[in-house]
């Protein structure tokens, strides 16, 4: 009988280590602009690394500024680096103020984003991810993409910079439409330094750039007006991830939604112009790891084979991923 017990507890122990393992894992690509300025080997080296670790990653979430001049060589480039893992991760990409304009070194002047859509058409994007659709049938500037894990469903919202009035209008749609999944939004322009989302009080909002301009539906939004218009609304939004601001290039926040949910948001930037990373040659990308329990962030190199290990850049927040439970009885 006492063997039979002792072997209960060590089932029980394999048990529950499986089951504190079991995670899913993002891996969020901050601003790679510099990179295909200055030094693309590399953003290659950021692609060859997902793509030797694929087995591993469940997402890839670019936040947009792809590029640094919005010119065919770089999106040329950073086409054939994520060929490296077509067919192996799925992943999201957000464009920023530099992927879009009027030509070169245009910065948003317009929302011209044709050599991205001419790069990443839509149809091979969806061949690739769980892509489920766009604002614009044939433009990948606003979508949407699915997937399951941990036992949950997932939704992912891949925004516009500035994302206009319209365009969170049908934001509101998805989500509510999918009312049984844990959503998480990425997009170029959102948190802001110190904790803060960007408000007209900082700097670089979209409304400073000729798409700042529109009004009525064509208006743009900055990081608090995207969460009064949209993430505070839905009880099972849970994420947002995004990059664009300089200073420290980083920063952190919780708040709650209208119906009780904890929302983790997040922004991280390691290009050049961000204090402490000098010309921004340096390949950091964030690796993020979510269990029922924590989101656990890590910050690497491949191309320096370095982990930062400051508060900053490792961390992890405690969270319950049943609360999902309560957002479906909530919308229903």
């Amino acid at each position: 009988m006492k063997k039979l017990l002792l072997i209960y507890i060590a089932l029980l122990k394999i048990s529950l280590l499986q089951a504190e393992e079991e995670k899913l894992r993002l891996v969020v690509l901050p601003d790679t602009q510099s990179y295909l300025e200055s030094c693309p080997e590399i953003m290659e080296s950021q692609l060859d690394w997902l793509a030797e670790n694929h087995e591993n990653i469940d997402y890839v979430l670019h936040v947009g500024d792809i590029t640094q001049g919005n010119t065919p060589a770089e999106w040329a480039l950073s086409q054939i680096y994520f060929k490296k893992i077509n067919g192996k991760i799925p992943y999201a990409l957000s464009l920023g103020n530099h992927d879009m304009g009027s030509g070169p070194n245009k910065f948003a002047d317009t929302r011209d984003s044709s050599l991205a859509n001419k790069y990443f058409p839509l149809d091979k994007l969806k061949s690739n991810s769980g892509l489920q659709g766009a604002f614009e049938e044939d433009k990948i500037d606003n979508t949407y993409h699915t997937f399951e894990a941990l036992g949950r469903k997932w939704l992912i919202l891949s925004l516009e910079f500035g994302p206009r009035n319209k365009v969170l209008d049908w934001a509101n749609q998805i989500v509510h439409k999918h009312f049984d999944h844990l959503a998480i939004l990425i997009t170029h322009a959102y948190m802001y330094i110190d904790g803060q989302r960007q408000s007209e009080d900082h700097d670089w909002r979209a409304h400073g750039y000729g798409v700042g301009s529109g009004e009525g539906p064509e208006a743009v939004n900055d990081g608090d007006q995207i969460w009064d218009k949209l993430v505070k609304r839905h009880p099972n939004f849970f994420m947002v991830y995004s990059g664009h601001v300089l200073h420290d290039g980083h920063g952190q926040l919780i708040s709650e939604g209208e119906h009780g949910n904890e929302v983790y948001q997040y922004l991280a930037n390691y290009q050049r112009g961000v204090k402490g990373f000098g010309e921004g040659c340096n390949g950091f990308l964030r690796i993020v790891d979510i269990t029922p329990t924590k989101i656990e962030t890590k910050t690497y190199s491949p191309w320096k084979d370095e982990w930062l290990e400051d508060s900053n850049n490792k961390f992890f927040n405690s969270i319950d991923l049943n609360r999902l439970q309560t957002a479906e009885k909530i919308v229903k």
